[in-house]
């Protein structure tokens, strides 16, 4: 372990350092510098396309430089935490590359999180500082944070596109502070950020990730998907999740490609973006994919410039993958694999003629050593054979902000634990079979299924609760109650509903179906069997009954 400038304990690696260099992964830059040189050669180049308005290099550059100037003014130093939770704005751009500028780390919340999850991850994160909206989506940011306040008496608040008098205002700091000249000297080995992602123990984990690991996912992938400085990318994926963060807030000045997003999805505006600016790389899950495509074909559309599109974050039908490629001409579908804690694992085909591997595999390792081994023994099982897969790879995390996560988390060569079921295909290619993770995937979304059922239980209305997930066509998967009612008539699915909601969780983790048995199926040392529950609420005449 290694005592990181933030404060957080780190797990420094030296084999994955040795891969990095192997392969030529790490560049051991900050995105700062990279800004300052495509600011610099070409400051008028659109970098970014936020909905209807286009960003220059150098208008974001400029900004940064202000609000970097702003953080040291206030005090923030090199390790300090900055969190911002917004949508797809441009204005993660410039937080992003100003906290790069001065060391600092950044800390992406998803919108869609509410009281419990914020107040837990700004502690967890040690966060100083908190860029929010002021309302979003009907929902008021400034008053969750006053809710929060006591309990985060340390944290300042900064809204952006909004005005309030108790918080600082992003558009006054970026008209009126002093800018620095450009990006301090930062070790690019120290911690970039903190991402939380869910995990089987119900509490969101805060994954650490340096400069050099966030560079390296585009450092491998860019050339991977034959991209280059005359190309650029739609990323529907939200800025606070790993993919969306990737591709949008880093990789555009990793490889100078532009990168294109909105911030309310919709795929009629979307489709008309895409067609109006070409993009030759498209990223997003299922659900995004299934949009686009019915859109193209409402419209009679086959994008000829889009040559790539990788699909991933929930389960990704084979037939979808088929029917995107056949539609868009010129284009290779694939299906990927990956993590927060190691990013993109895999590449999709070089070419359309080997489509079916892009569709009924997870991708080819690529920039990896990965080992599958027995669920029960921790031993590796032959090529083909099912098995946990691990991995140690340049763009993997540096572990845990709790230091408690990481136990468990790593075999003694520092290979991380993906929680994944897969089998080995075709030589180097990955098919996942099933989750060791309890988590459900909801339109990308990783829900933890503890988190709710802790709830659910903790409200006395229930005697007995499990969460499980069940497919949808529309979301990839569902959330799924099932409970053991009290004597009297069961719970309704709006009453568990409520529950979820007076807990300060996000309406994405409310059930969507109930189903009452009258025991959970357990083994034989108490544990709730989630493999029997979910054949039982998969059955076509449970789902058909259920509410």
């Amino acid at each position: 372990m290694r005592l990181d400038v933030s404060g957080f304990r780190i797990r420094w690696n030296p084999a994955v350092a040795q891969m990095a260099e192997a392969y030529g992964d790490w560049p051991n830059r900050t995105v700062a510098e990279f800004a300052r040189d495509r600011a610099t050669a070409r400051p008028d180049r659109v970098q970014l396309v936020d909905g209807d308005r286009s960003l220059t290099a150098g208008e974001l550059y400029l900004a940064a430089r202000r609000l970097a100037g702003w953080f040291e003014a206030i005090g923030l130093r090199a390790g300090d935490v900055i969190a911002f939770q917004l949508p797809n704005w441009w204005e993660a751009n410039v937080i992003n590359i100003a906290a790069a500028m001065i060391g600092a780390v950044v800390n992406p919340l998803i919108p869609i999180y509410r009281d419990g999850e914020i107040g837990y991850m700004l502690k967890a994160a040690r966060a100083k500082l908190i860029f929010i909206p002021g309302t979003f989506r009907k929902f008021d940011y400034v008053a969750m944070m006053a809710r929060l306040a006591a309990d985060l008496p340390g944290v300042r608040i900064v809204t952006v596109r909004a005005a309030d008098e108790r918080c600082d205002r992003l558009e006054d700091i970026v008209s009126t502070a002093t800018p620095i000249d450009g990006p301090r000297a930062v070790d690019p080995d120290a911690v970039k950020m903190v991402l939380f992602t869910s995990g089987t123990t119900g509490a969101p984990k805060g994954v650490l990730h340096t400069h050099n690991s966030v560079h390296a996912d585009g450092m491998k992938m860019v050339p991977a998907l034959g991209l280059d400085d005359r190309d650029c990318v739609f990323c529907p994926s939200p800025v606070t999740h790993v993919s969306g963060y990737l591709w949008l807030l880093n990789h555009p000045w990793l490889a100078d490609i532009p990168g294109i997003s909105l911030d309310v999805w919709d795929p009629v505006r979307a489709f008309d973006l895409v067609e109006r600016h070409r993009p030759a790389f498209m990223l997003g899950a299922t659900p995004f994919l299934q949009a686009m495509v019915e859109e193209a074909r409402r419209r009679g559309s086959h994008l000829p410039f889009l040559r790539q599109y990788l699909c991933g974050g929930a389960a990704v039908p084979p037939s979808l993958i088929h029917e995107a490629v056949e539609l868009f001409e010129n284009c290779i579908a694939w299906r990927n694999f990956g993590a927060s804690e190691a990013m993109t694992m895999t590449r999709g085909p070089e070419s359309r003629a080997a489509i079916r591997l892009g569709a009924e595999t997870d991708g080819r390792l690529h920039h990896c050593r990965v080992k599958v081994v027995d669920l029960v023994t921790d031993r590796p099982v032959p090529l083909g054979g099912e098995g946990e897969i691990l991995v140690l790879e340049p763009s993997m995390a540096v572990g845990y902000a709790d230091p408690a996560d990481n136990v468990d988390a790593y075999d003694s060569e520092g290979y991380f634990r993906m929680g994944d079921v897969v089998r080995i295909v075709e030589g180097d290619h990955v098919l996942v079979t099933g989750r060791k993770k309890d988590l459900i995937i909801r339109s990308g979304e990783n829900i933890s299924a503890k988190e709710i059922e802790d709830v659910v239980i903790a409200s006395g209305l229930v005697a007995d609760a499990a969460i499980v997930g069940v497919p949808s066509v529309r979301t990839g998967e569902a959330v799924c109650a099932c409970i053991v009612a009290h004597a009297g008539p069961p719970p309704t699915l709006a009453d568990i509903a409520g529950i979820v909601a007076a807990a300060g969780l996000a309406r994405q983790k409310m059930p969507e179906h109930l189903v009452v048995l009258k025991a959970l199926p357990r083994t034989a040392s108490g544990k709730v069997r989630k493999d029997l529950l979910r054949k039982i609420v998969c059955e076509p005449s449970t789902l058909a009954s259920v509410a």
